[in-house]
């Protein structure tokens, strides 16, 4: 006792603090009584995605599916006697209720016959609804509900349709939303709620951007999100250098961009400025063969015209030759990033049109460079230095890429774990022998978690750091170095090949090497030391992206024995023909842990028209003997000890070192 006292007693400013939100011993016994009944409820269902390229429709429709969650609790309220059409038809409701809604009720022939289905579908909502809500507390579900309608909606979910004395009641509510005109609204106000309570919590393990057409989209979806963490990929930090207003990260977004025909994004979604590029380019390279500059297409979300691919291409180029001054000087100011014999520009044998690469001496597939000085090759010229300058104020000025940014550093980090989980998008970097590879930074060796550790600080110095700080300058080419750095724990790669693609012709300038990483954690024993390394039991799973898994040649995305899942499985339609899928996804019930393998994804207006859902296979990782609860999860241990706070509270107030501000009737 004596000791309970001192530790109470050591507590009282924190304690203090506590009391202004339970003013009184009634009011903190409550809080126990409740938390203590949260921690035997089911924890919540996580859904983990991974590389999603921009590719917004697929990943829109995964996430309102929930990889397939939603449709599985559809069939079972509605069981096999109800036809599968009309399963499956429900399910796209729910989905998309907006889209779909305006088509379900046009197939109604009469007044009547859309009143009763206004009424079966309300009754059918209304059964799912309650079933996902079952993980929750009650007070929980109220604080989802829209304040319009929550009060209705409440008695609706809680409804015992077994008492008859009620039947009537219930019954007068449903035709009461019917006949004042409000069934659509509680439609779509029951579908949005389903899928809210169906997934607990979102993870995303890297590489929201480049490649598809609209990851703006997907990062708006996710700021309305109620609970995601973010994994940061390389393609990310590269767009949150750009937006900090890092000249190579800004040049790097947009050759990438072009590169697959993206810009209309840039300019119209996020409001960059391509007019001076535009005119630098055309003056400098428009009678150029830009051959080897044209756009990745894709047929789907074509046609394209001339006009538009010269565009493209013109820019593409501009802008490569822009990347690979600016690296030069990063590369100089930075010995630290051992990249020294990627300065290509200076390896170019003018008079011979060829490039040393690794020793070796390439022909150039262009031989065109009217902006570059042979006798110093990484200075820019007037033009190009306005057009950077020019850039990099549209990037910084973009008050929406702004707001994406700053969500992705809010939400994002390196590395998270939770409830037994590892995340992270790329590699813990190792050598050939199988040790955590080190590197040198700022005159210190970085190695396993630590090396993750400092990754995501430098990052962070690069957005955050004061103006015209060195910490700042620095930062920002450490944003860059972790898109394409050989060390980086979010490339893992020997280098980047963008200049040997783009100039070699001989595929053996394109290889990059992945790190010895990518061979071990093939071992069991390697992911179990990884897993040590972050504090982690041997049990515990690694989830990892980055890497697209040829399903089609036989890989399989679990390694390690099982401790290791990869969730990249080519969500990106550039993707799909390498690896024969469209995706992985995982989710982790109360009941198992199970992969979702997708099939590609047609498009948002066939799943709505024609019912089309993303076909998946599921596989069962790891069935649960019984249930796993919230005491068992991460958030159990926060709330047993936000129940042992409040219990040194009541303490301190029978103790009279804590004085009562609100007195209850009861007597507790």
């Amino acid at each position: 006792m004596q000791t309970e006292h001192e530790e109470i007693r050591r507590n009282l400013k924190y304690l203090r603090l506590l009391a202004r939100d339970y003013p009184s011993q009634a009011a903190a016994a409550s809080e126990i009584i409740s938390t203590q009944a949260l921690l035997k409820l089911p924890k919540g269902t996580e859904h983990f995605m991974s590389d999603l390229h921009g590719e917004n429709e697929a990943f829109v429709h995964i996430l309102n599916s929930a990889s397939g969650v939603i449709r599985e609790k559809v069939d079972q309220v509605l069981g096999q006697g109800v036809p599968p059409e009309t399963r499956a038809e429900l399910a796209t409701l729910i989905y998309y209720p907006a889209e779909k809604l305006p088509q379900l009720k046009a197939k109604q022939p009469t007044e009547a016959a859309l009143e009763d289905w206004y009424s079966q579908t309300l009754f059918r909502l209304i059964d799912i609804c309650r079933l996902v809500s079952s993980k929750h507390t009650r007070n929980y579900v109220r604080s989802c509900l829209p304040s319009s309608c929550g009060y209705i909606l409440d008695e609706l979910l809680h409804a015992h349709f077994e008492d008859h004395d009620k039947d009537l009641y219930y019954g007068q509510i449903v035709g009461s939303i019917i006949e004042n005109g409000r069934a659509e609204r509680f439609i779509t106000r029951l579908c949005e709620l389903i899928k809210r309570l169906a997934v607990d919590k979102l993870h995303i393990v890297g590489d929201l951007f480049d490649r598809g057409p609209r990851p703006d989209i997907i990062l708006d979806l996710l700021l309305r999100h109620h609970s995601v963490d973010i994994q940061w990929g390389n393609h990310d930090v590269v767009w949150m250098g750009a937006a900090a207003g890092s000249p190579i990260c800004c040049a790097t977004v947009l050759k990438t961009t072009l590169a697959y025909h993206n810009h209309g994004m840039i300019e119209d979604s996020y409001g960059i400025n391509l007019r001076h590029l535009q005119r630098m380019a055309d003056q400098y390279y428009g009678r150029d063969d830009l051959t080897i500059w044209m756009p990745h297409t894709d047929a789907a979300r074509g046609p394209y015209t001339e006009g538009m691919l010269y565009r493209c291409a013109v820019m593409h180029k501009a802008i490569s030759i822009i990347l690979f001054k600016l690296e030069c000087a990063v590369i100089d100011r930075n010995p630290d990033f051992q990249m020294q014999g990627r300065d290509f520009l200076r390896r170019i044998h003018w008079d011979r049109g060829t490039v040393d690469i690794g020793g070796r001496e390439y022909p150039l597939r262009d031989t065109s460079f009217p902006t570059v000085d042979p006798a110093d090759p990484a200075a820019l010229n007037e033009d190009e230095q306005m057009v950077v300058e020019r850039l990099v104020a549209s990037f910084r000025q973009s008050a929406r890429l702004q707001q994406h940014v700053r969500f992705l550093y809010a939400k994002g980090s390196v590395y998270h774990i939770e409830n037994g989980n590892l995340l992270y998008h790329g590699a813990v970097p190792m050598t050939a022998a199988g040790d955590f590879a080190a590197e040198r930074f700022e005159g210190r060796l970085y190695a396993g978690r630590a090396l993750m550790d400092y990754c995501d600080q430098r990052a962070r110095l690069g957005y955050y750091a004061p103006e015209d700080s060195p910490a700042r300058r620095s930062g920002q080419d450490f944003l860059w170095y972790l898109w394409c750095g050989k060390l980086s724990p979010l490339f893992g790669r020997s280098a980047m090949t963008t200049f040997e693609r783009l100039y070699v012709a001989d595929p053996a300038a394109h290889v990059e090497v992945k790190d010895p990483y990518y061979t071990w954690y093939n071992e069991e024993s390697v992911c179990r030391r990884i897993l040590a390394e972050f504090g982690l039991p041997g049990s515990c799973h690694i989830i990892n992206g980055h890497v697209p898994v040829q399903e089609k040649n036989g890989e399989s995305p679990i390694k390690g024995g099982g401790r290791l899942i990869v969730i990249d499985g080519g969500f990106c339609r550039a993707y799909h023909d390498k690896t024969g899928i469209a995706g992985y996804t995982l989710t982790y019930s109360s009941r198992d842990m199970s992969l979702r393998t997708h099939q590609p994804f047609i498009s948002a207006e066939k799943a709505i028209t024609e019912n089309i859902d993303i076909v998946s296979r599921e596989n069962i990782l790891e069935q649960e003997n019984r249930r796993v609860l919230v005491e068992d999860v991460d958030e159990g241990e926060v709330l047993r000890e936000k129940v042992h706070d409040l219990k040194q509270l009541v303490a301190a107030y029978q103790l009279g070192w804590i004085k009562e501000t609100a007195i209850e009737d009861r007597v507790w």
